[in-house]
């Protein structure tokens, strides 16, 4: 399968089975366009109006020699080994900690109902968070890397016990042969030196929650009272990216249909100083007024289009910048079947309320019918499981032939089951705008390449 577009003045040519990424001249790419059906005679006789002969006939047999070398055409065989892959033994390699069920925002579109998920608001304790790094370990067989990622609601509203959890994690890294990665999702309210100071310490990663323009962080992502949090968060954030030095973070913002303008929201956290960014849509039902709707795609195309145009100019510049749904890495990314499976929810990656009830991931959480067991007791319903095992791209009919397949995984399990009322399904409106991004990430790597 080939995917063939033009963007930014390149005429790109994926090789989706091979991974190969070819940048082409008009003739090059029109000859590819029918290549496949049309032998050579008729491939002169189409395009010899537009042409010269001799060109075609040498740009024929390049086009030649790459489909014998295997970049071009190249046929998919991966279909019958991602069953296999998929039947293999899963161990449990990562946690989402559910350190806190309570928030101090009332985020307008918060799927965890302003941290609640569905439930009771609460606090994991100690006793609960241990067993849980435990159950972690016991399941992990023989991998030695696990990451666990204290989230909620708000984990810092529990810092004491996220400073807890850590210590104990790595008193057992050396007698487990473990190592631990911990990470921590904030809005950044009760933020302090302390507290920086400890994240840049024992966090791999921080993820910090900001959606860009004061404006449109303040309608969306209000404190409890009804204020904006922007001026509260936005200080602490620039001292908290600024300790970090070349440690990772990530600003990360949600952009919905008061903001279809987006790309001004990733430039507007550059001006204030951020280098690691991601700002993804929205996922919300019809009936709500912020969701995105199909008739809003061709805007938000057209502003992944004008961001790619930035970032290119900014990475071709002394001040780059790092936009987290461009990243692809095209000579060391995960291994294709990897791609094939997706995130691992349900099998690898699970999610632990503060009450220790596990979860395929934590856009399940609250959720009853996906209640998988808990940290004392294991995993109880190995039926769900089970399925999430057999969830791929080969399982989803729109995923079977698409171009994006091997980058997107099949894309969200739990946004499917939202729109769909099961997993193997995709969601539409994501499909097409992950569809635009990988488009762009590719351009950017040809366009950086130059």
């Amino acid at each position: 399968m080939v995917h063939q577009y033009k963007n930014n003045g390149y005429n790109m040519v994926l090789d989706v089975c091979s991974g190969s990424v070819h940048v082409v001249d008009d003739l090059v790419y029109d000859i590819i366009e029918i290549y496949e059906s049309n032998d050579k005679k008729t491939v002169i006789d189409s395009l010899k109006d537009r042409y010269d002969t001799f060109d075609i006939d040498e740009a024929y047999d390049a086009v030649t020699e790459l489909v014998d070398n295997g970049q071009l055409f190249t046929k998919d065989v991966y279909k019958d080994a991602i069953v296999d892959f998929k039947k293999r033994k899963t161990v449990v390699k990562a946690l989402c900690l559910h350190i806190a069920h309570d928030c101090n925002l009332a985020c307008k579109y918060c799927f965890a109902g302003e941290g609640e998920y569905r439930g009771d608001r609460g606090l994991m304790s100690y006793e609960v968070g241990k067993r849980a790094l435990d159950f972690l370990i016991e399941n992990s067989g023989n991998r030695v890397n696990l990451e666990v990622d204290f989230f909620g609601g708000e984990p810092l509203m529990n810092y004491d016990t996220v400073k807890k959890l850590v210590e104990y994690g790595r008193s057992r890294e050396e007698e487990a042969n473990k190592k631990f990665r911990f990470t921590l999702t904030t809005n950044g309210v009760l933020l302090n030196d302390d507290i920086m100071e400890f994240a840049n310490k024992e966090m791999a990663n921080v993820v910090l929650s900001v959606d860009g323009r004061k404006e449109i962080n303040d309608l969306m992502r209000p404190t409890r009272n009804g204020k904006g949090s922007y001026d509260i968060i936005i200080p602490k954030f620039k001292k908290f990216a600024e300790m970090r030095g070349d440690k990772s973070y990530y600003v990360r913002g949600t952009f919905t249909r008061n903001n279809l303008d987006f790309a001004s929201d990733v430039m507007s956290l550059y001006d204030e100083g951020f280098r690691q960014i991601s700002v993804e849509p929205v996922v919300g039902g019809a009936e709500t007024d912020y969701a995105i709707r199909e008739e809003d795609i061709p805007k938000l195309c057209d502003e992944y289009d004008k961001l790619a145009r930035w970032m290119i100019e900014k990475n071709k510049g002394d001040d780059p910048v790092n936009f987290f749904h461009f990243m692809i890495d095209l000579n060391a990314g995960p291994c294709v079947y990897k791609r094939l499976s997706g995130c691992g929810s349900g099998t690898e990656y699970l999610a632990v309320t503060p009450w220790g009830d596990l979860y395929p991931c934590h856009q399940f959480v609250g959720i009853d019918d996906f209640k998988l067991g808990n940290v004392f007791d294991g995993i109880e319903k190995t039926e769900i499981v089970d399925e999430f095992k057999l969830c791929n791209v080969y399982a989803k009919d729109k995923c079977r032939d698409c171009f994006a397949r091997f980058y997107c995984s099949g894309g969200c399990a739990a946004n499917s089951y939202q729109f769909h009322g099961h997993i193997n399904d995709a969601y539409d409106i994501g499909c097409k705008l992950e569809q635009k991004r990988i488009e762009c990430a590719l351009m950017i790597k040809a366009a950086l390449a130059e």
